[in-house]
């Protein structure tokens, strides 16, 4: 660690994280959103600050080119407000999303409640998205060339959007929106967020399959990477990036929420403190499913899929455990909202000596 990380990771963890747990989740993220946004044109200062580059981190995944294999996952920038910034403070690519075909304004708060013992979120946003048209308008404000920027895409958690028809149709309106967009180098299809009323309905392979048929009949140029559900049979799985791969989709995202609140991850007593609230978690109770399935994908498929490792990602130990189990790069959320945004040139810093030496 170098001394700006030291510096950084002293402030983070003894200043500014036990003010900013004491507050609200939701407020901070809000605070924090309308900050980054406010600082993407200070580049040069934020890239000394945060940023490690090298050579030697570069990336190419299905035809993309990534600056280091570590991103920001969905789940963070809803609406695209820091897709410009987040460059600047280390990340080599980053989700904007999930976004979705009309506005929604979230699941009833509260929406992010943290367990510091369990390393864990629960989160309950149910897709809030100021739709994509708006985001589509914001973005293309924003001079992204250099920035590899995705979109990750579902359905509207709306009553509206009450069949599989209806939901398909939800999709691929943001999708044709999106599409010919320059600055958005690949796509996520988000299919497992487990606070929608609508997604999981794809976990199931026929309705999988037909989301798949009217998406990649938009004439898709760029990549699509699956997010996939992480308390899933690995069978199951199987099936789901079959049909994808059928279809000529080959990316795919182990994992998102886990929704079992028996995960020998938590600790029990926070556990029992969140029992009345609806949501489900991130961060570490994530980690063994997702690592099970990265590693049951790459035995199975081999090189036929690319595959990004996400859920509990806290270090660099972290971090390499998901590439040593196949993945090619990774993503995070819960672990700069724990550690600090000092976290990502930690882990480029520390993953470039570990595959250098």
């Amino acid at each position: 660690m170098n001394y700006k990380s030291h510096i950084a990771t002293l402030l983070y963890k003894n200043l500014f994280r036990p003010i900013a747990f004491q507050i609200d989740a939701e407020i901070v993220h809000d605070t924090i959103t309308k900050l980054g946004e406010n600082l993407e044109n200070q580049n040069s200062l934020l890239s000394w600050l945060f940023a490690f580059r090298d050579p030697a981190l570069k990336r190419k995944v299905l035809g993309i080119d990534f600056e280091n294999p570590t991103g920001l996952s969905a789940g963070f920038d809803y609406d695209g407000h820091l897709a410009k910034v987040l460059k600047y403070i280390g990340f080599g690519f980053n989700t904007v999303g999930t976004v979705t075909a009309k506005p929604y304004e979230g699941n009833p708060k509260p929406r992010l409640v943290r367990l510091p013992k369990s390393r864990s979120i629960l989160v309950n946003k149910g897709f809030k998205s100021e739709g994509a048209i708006a985001v589509a308008q914001r973005l293309d404000k924003k001079d992204l060339q250099g920035h590899t920027v995705g979109i990750s895409i579902g359905s509207t958690n709306s009553p509206k959007v009450n069949t599989i028809n209806k939901a398909i149709d939800d999709y691929t309106f943001s999708f044709d929106i999106f599409k010919k967009k320059k600055y958005i180098k690949y796509f996520e299809l988000n299919i497992s967020c487990p606070n929608t009323n609508m997604t999981e309905s794809f976990i199931e392979v026929q309705n999988f399959k037909n989301l798949v048929k009217e998406v990649t009949s938009l004439s898709m140029e760029k990549p699509i990477f699956v997010k996939m559900p992480n308390e899933i049979d690995a069978k199951k799985s199987d099936l789901l990036v079959e049909a994808a791969l059928t279809q000529g989709i080959s990316g795919f995202i182990f994992s998102n929420l886990v929704k079992n609140r028996e995960n020998r991850a938590f600790d029990q007593n926070e556990i029992l403190n969140v029992a009345n609230l609806k949501g489900n978690f991130s961060g570490k109770p994530t980690t063994k499913g997702a690592n099970h399935l990265i590693s049951h994908t790459r035995k199975k498929f081999g090189g036929n899929v690319a595959i990004i490792g996400c859920g509990g990602v806290f270090n660099t130990k972290d971090a390499l455990e998901k590439f040593s189990a196949g993945a090619d790069l990774i993503q995070l959320i819960t672990g700069i909202i724990f550690e600090g945004p000092q976290l990502i040139s930690q882990i480029c810093r520390d993953y470039q000596l570990h595959t250098h030496y």
